[in-house]
């Protein structure tokens, strides 16, 4: 009985560390020991992969933002689009009250037809107001009931310290967010193809339903300049002082910067640069589980394949410092052999492991299904044998 406990002991703790790793948010293990003379009042940068936190300064002071809280209305309209909700060429009449957005805007015109995907396109390039409340509107009918939206959204993946009062980051005395939670839903934002089609393009235009154009630039230089860089959001208001969510790829790994506050507009680029290049000059991403290549083969009995490819479900970088060294150790779970399976059943498990602490559990399955041995193949095989 005490064996059977301790089993099932073991096996829930498993489960529920296994859970925790597929829901966490928050990132984790500050590594840097780099310190770095800003002017902005917070500031992190992450490792995407690993969550791996390599340098923070206030990361959780609820501060105003400005217009990054734009990202939470791109991210509610590319989950909407995801969903089936919402598809790029449909139209959206516009209103009012949406063409008389002041700040940045691209002009649209009232009780006109605009398609989601050239709104979607003003708020990622330009960060136009008029274009977001556009949307807001379409999703939820009006602007407040999309901001109930936004702060339930902002719950369900995570975002603790931030609070939406609007759909466009316009100053309103309330609205706040952190460098952790604007990282959050940056990382979010990346995931989607989609966003990509509008993030890293420079210059464009929007094509009015009047015949009139307005130009777009995008308002994040990075992508011009930077290498790697391909989504962000910048903001700017007397309140917020100057902020830059961004994000750069090289190598295989993938960093995401936070500035909130800076004091100007070129500080905001120059001091996400210096958080990049400390990362990407001093950490590496090693992948340690490729999903795309057959990690074991194991025996398959009373089948027509003599053997079952295991993949896994999901790759895994080792993300540290260059010249680190600490290793991973690589552990499989898996049965001697297999009488029947589906393509992609669950069949073990691979546990990796760093110093001595599990840092992933990833589910094996079989790459293809095991046709079971049908009464002629049976017959053969004994007739073989004999």
């Amino acid at each position: 009985m005490k064996k059977l406990l301790s089993t099932l002991l073991c096996t829930m703790l498993i489960i529920a560390f296994t859970t925790c790793c597929g829901i966490m948010h928050k990132f984790v293990d500050v590594r840097a020991e780099q310190t770095f003379d800003l002017t902005a009042k917070s500031a992190l940068l992450i490792d995407y992969d690993s969550n791996t936190i390599i340098f923070e300064k206030d990361k959780n002071k609820k501060l105003p933002i400005a217009s990054m809280v734009k990202l939470m209305t791109i991210y509610i309209t590319l989950d909407s689009i995801n969903r089936g909700e919402l598809v790029l060429d449909q139209k959206v009449t516009t209103s009012e009250n949406a063409s008389g957005m002041g700040g940045s805007q691209v002009f649209i015109d009232p009780y006109e037809e605009y398609t989601v995907g050239d709104l979607l396109k003003s708020v990622i390039m330009a960060s136009a107001n008029d274009a977001s409340v556009a949307l807001a509107e379409a999703i939820s009918g009006s602007e407040s009931v999309f901001v109930d939206l936004m702060n339930s959204t902002a719950k369900q993946i995570g975002m603790t310290n931030t609070l939406y009062c609007n759909s466009t980051g316009l100053p309103a005395p309330e609205q706040y967010s952190t460098a952790e939670d604007c990282a959050i839903l940056l990382k979010k934002l990346i995931s989607f193809d989609q966003y990509h089609k509008f993030s890293n393009i420079w210059m464009d235009e929007l094509c009015h339903p009047s015949g009139r154009k307005t130009e777009l630039v995008n308002t994040n230089k990075m992508i011009r300049y930077y290498d790697g860089c391909d989504s962000g959001k910048t903001g700017s208001t007397s309140e917020a002082g100057y902020c830059l969510s961004a994000s750069a790829l090289r190598n295989n790994m993938r960093l995401i910067s936070v500035i909130i506050g800076a004091k100007s507009g070129n500080d905001r680029f120059k001091e996400s640069t210096l958080l990049l290049n400390y990362g990407f000059a001093n950490y590496q991403n090693k992948q340690i589980i490729n999903k795309e290549v057959v990690l074991k083969e194991i025996d398959a009995k009373r089948c027509k394949e003599k053997t079952a490819q295991i993949v896994a479900t999901e790759d895994f970088f080792a993300f540290d410092k260059k010249g680190a060294s600490s290793s991973y150790k690589v552990d499989y779970e898996l049965p001697e052999y297999l009488l029947k399976a589906k393509a992609g059943d669950v069949v073990g498990r691979v546990i990796i492991s760093k110093d001595g602490n599990i840092v992933k559990i990833i589910n094996l399955t079989v790459k293809t299904s095991l046709t079971a041995l049908g009464f002629v193949d049976n017959f053969k095989m004994i007739t073989e044998n004999w």
